[in-house]
């Protein structure tokens, strides 16, 4: 049996990059990038209005209420404009070019219109008042995105701005999900005496598109070992990473240890000192990933938030491989005994952290509401109310 750490070290010390794709810029955010991107052009690429208002020489400017002549017109998308002489005005919107000759441009609210002329309330003005020039805010050539940036819906459109119609990305893995059990039904069947309804695949699905994991294959085995064997195989032949839930602790119908074993798969750990989620098992054979998850459905969704979630954010470039960690007083003590951390699931309320009634190891319905869970190593077993505890931030 391994501690919560040592789990965790010896997964990132077996998880690599996965491989690189070219990716269309409009649906590559959640990836991150595998190279630097350059800016193409610069942004702006021409002299632009940040206001609307009024484009002038700024020397013209050489007291307030100066008169000057309105000569043309700028709007946003225009391509061919006069220059501005000395003495005039161009009307000019914002994102709007600005003209040659202009040095600045007075927001119209400085302004009052006499007689076809406006006339500038402002002095003095400085020259490259609200313009922004070529390359304000990158310039070609320049470095825009370094490799391993996440690319956020901002990312998205700033590049794009720059005509970037593809990038380079760390993979998300192609990942296998197998659930075992006899006792399990699929929703819609009609429920029988013994049987429980199997959630755990949905649920699972769920957080990995969460995480931007999509290419996911499914099957499921009975509580067989020769079945197990054959669905691990199957699955670790066209997946990256292989997730397992249940039929791994140590009963006489749990086989895929044993099945993870004859399908060449070297165990790096079997056990964490942990409650819930005790019967976690780290595989892997050559590049391939196996997480078996316990069956029980709050463990498996501790193990794969604080297990697996950071081995997939390896996987795919990023730096932030943890959920958010936060120290924040408990609203309610808690205390237990045993040798094993604890995770409990909990609630985040502005400035504390409410511990949730149903910690069991087969409750979800806490699970339901939680958006935190709070992570008590065995040194902190007894802890009163208003104490610091350390809070996982949920992804949402």
């Amino acid at each position: 049996m391994v501690t919560v750490n040592e789990a965790k070290q010896r997964i990132f010390s077996e998880t690599f990059l996965n491989s690189t794709a070219t990716r269309p810029t409009s649906e590559a955010a959640g990836f991150v990038l595998a190279a630097d991107v350059v800016a193409p052009l610069s942004m702006p690429s021409f002299r632009q209005s940040s206001m609307d208002g009024y484009a002038i020489l700024h020397s013209d400017i050489v007291q307030k209420d100066v008169f000057l002549k309105i000569a043309a017109e700028s709007r946003a998308g225009q391509s061919e404009l006069q220059p501005l002489i000395s003495g005039n005005a161009i009307r000019i919107f914002t994102g709007a070019p600005v003209p040659d000759g202009a040095t600045a441009v007075i927001m119209q609210e400085h302004t009052s219109l006499l007689s076809g002329q406006v006339i500038i309330h402002e002095f003095p003005v400085p020259p490259g008042k609200n313009v922004r020039e070529i390359g304000k805010q990158i310039s070609q050539g320049a470095v825009a995105l370094t490799k391993g940036t996440y690319l956020t819906p901002g990312s998205i459109g700033f590049l794009l701005g720059m005509n970037v119609q593809v990038v380079e990305v760390y993979s998300k893995p192609k990942t296998g999900l197998l659930v075992t059990g006899d006792e399990l039904l699929k929703p819609g069947e009609p429920l029988v005496h013994g049987k429980v309804y199997e959630s755990n695949s949905a649920m699972l699905i769920a957080a990995l598109q969460q995480e931007g994991i999509s290419d996911i294959e499914i099957k499921y085995a009975k509580d067989d070992f020769q079945s197990t064997v054959d669905a691990l195989e199957a699955l670790s032949q066209t997946n990256d990473l292989v997730l397992t839930t249940g039929g791994v602790s140590v009963g006489d119908y749990d086989f895929v240890e044993k099945a993870l074993q004859e399908i060449g798969a070297e165990t790096i750990f079997y056990k964490v000192r942990q409650k819930p989620g005790k019967p976690l098992l780290f595989a892997k054979r050559q590049e391939k990933l196996f997480f078996a998850l316990p069956g029980n459905p709050a463990s498996s969704l501790v193990c794969y938030y604080e297990y697996v979630l950071p081995a997939i954010r390896k996987m795919t470039g990023r730096t932030d491989l943890f959920l958010r960690k936060l120290k924040m007083p408990v609203k309610h003590a808690y205390s237990f005994d045993g040798e094993r951390d604890e995770f409990l699931k909990a609630f985040v309320e502005e400035d504390h952290v409410v511990p949730l009634d149903g910690q069991e190891s087969f409750a979800l319905r806490s699970f339901a509401i939680a958006n935190a869970i709070i992570y008590l190593p065995v040194t902190q077993h007894v802890v009163a109310e208003g104490d610091l505890v350390e809070v996982h931030l949920l992804p949402f």
